[in-house]
C-alpha cells in the first residue's frame, strides 16, 4: 500500500468513519494506491451475507468479480460531488485514488460508489 504520509481515520458526521488529510492536496495527486483482494464471482452471495457488504468493489471487465481494498481504500465515504475518485488499475490488480478537487487540511476525502457511469446503479443507503 502506498499513501500520502497524512492519511487518517476519523468519526465522520452521520457516516461512521471517514479518511481525512492532515495535508493540502491538489487537484490530480495520488492519495492512494490500495491493493486489493479478489472475491471469486461465485462467493459474493456469502459477502452480501456479511458486514463487509458496504465495503466491497465490483471489479470492472470481468463479470461477477469484487475486491476488498486494501489500505484505507474500503473506508472512504460517498458523496455526489467528491474530491477525489477511484480508479482501477486492471494490470496491476490496484485502486487508485486520486484528488479531483484541491482538499484542504483536516478535510475529509470522498469519492463517488456510483462512479461516472450514464445510469448508475442506485445506492443500497440514504445520501447523507
Amino acid at each position: 500500500m502506498q499513501h500520502i504520509p497524512g492519511l487518517y481515520i476519523a468519526d465522520s458526521t452521520g457516516r461512521g468513519r471517514g479518511v481525512f488529510t492532515a495535508q493540502e492536496l491538489n487537484k490530480g495527486d495520488l492519495i492512494e494506491i490500495c491493493p486489493v483482494i479478489m472475491i471469486p464471482a461465485q462467493q459474493l452471495a456469502l459477502i452480501d451475507q456479511t458486514v463487509l457488504y458496504d465495503y466491497y468493489f465490483l471489479w470492472p471487465g470481468d463479470e461477477g468479480l469484487s475486491c476488498i481494498a486494501l489500505g484505507y481504500g474500503s473506508i472512504y465515504n460517498h458523496a455526489e460531488n467528491p474530491n477525489a475518485a477511484i480508479t482501477f488499475d486492471l494490470t496491476s490488480d490496484t485502486i487508485m485514488v486520486l484528488a479531483t478537487n484541491d482538499i484542504t487540511a483536516g478535510q475529509e476525502i470522498f469519492v463517488n460508489y456510483q462512479g461516472e457511469v450514464e445510469n448508475p446503479p442506485e445506492l443500497w443507503f440514504d445520501v447523507k
